[in-house]
């Protein structure tokens, strides 16, 4: 039994409202709801796991640059499925990627993702191909999210692609940089402790033991998860025991 799990894939949108509908929509997820907080969750059941949607409220729209950012199924129907996207309010944004077989969208709120081409590595990975995570040291990084997801090395064209064990949904891609981080990240990754194994401070350390530093901001402080950040300085947050 795997000692925690990957459970959320968190944004940041002005309209969590708006930006979730279309999340739902162009992922099929469910229960879908906005919370008292402000934050909106919806969930994508794949066959061996599942992985909740949250977005944050924010006030500004996102700046250039997307460290994470998220990959999806297009492969033979790769039209078919932008056109769907720009249909539920997608539009096509150009942030420099020249001509590359993928197609380049953003979703209602300027998020940026891809509508990948036919690729044999994206096999049964359900509506999201890939999340792909800009690294200054991909086998580093990758070490660390395989100790705090269960992840398992997998074939893929990133330098280090993790998924999990399974070989079921998308692939976490360790990607070189091209250039160093210089802001929170619009998205980022959250993880929990499960039933068998360490629990919130267990993690923490885990975490710290393998290069991760905690977030020192005001705004990551007296919180249930502890903010994190990995060796490349990319934020994730350890969630409270179940």
């Amino acid at each position: 039994m795997r000692a925690m799990a990957l459970e959320n894939i968190n944004m940041q949108a002005r309209d969590p409202q708006r930006t979730g509908e279309f999340w739902a929509g162009a992922l099929g997820l469910t229960d879908g709801r906005l919370g008292a907080d402000g934050v909106w969750e919806g969930r994508l059941d794949l066959q061996e796991l599942s992985l909740d949607i949250c977005i944050d409220p924010v006030p500004h729209p996102p700046p250039p640059g997307w460290r994470l950012h998220l990959d999806l199924l297009g492969g033979a129907e790769q039209e078919a499925v932008v056109q769907r996207l720009l249909g539920l309010g997608a539009r096509h944004v150009d942030i420099g990627q020249g001509d590359v077989p993928w197609v380049v969208l953003a979703d209602p709120d300027g998020n940026a993702f891809c509508v990948m081409e036919e690729r044999e590595v994206y096999r049964d990975t359900g509506p999201i191909a890939a999340l792909p995570l800009d690294s200054a040291d991909p086998e580093r990084d990758g070490a660390l999210y395989a100790a705090l997801t269960g992840w398992v090395p997998s074939e893929g064209l990133a330098p280090v692609s993790l998924r999990h064990p399974s070989l079921r949904g998308p692939l976490l891609e360790l990607c070189v940089e091209p250039a160093p981080k210089v802001r929170q990240n619009r998205t980022h990754l959250d993880v929990r402790p499960e039933a068998v194994g360490p629990d919130q401070a267990g993690l923490v350390d885990l975490a710290l033991s393998l290069g991760a530093s905690r977030a020192t901001e005001d705004w990551a402080q007296g919180l249930p998860w502890v903010v994190m950040r990995d060796t490349s300085g990319n934020e994730f947050c350890v969630l409270a025991d179940r």
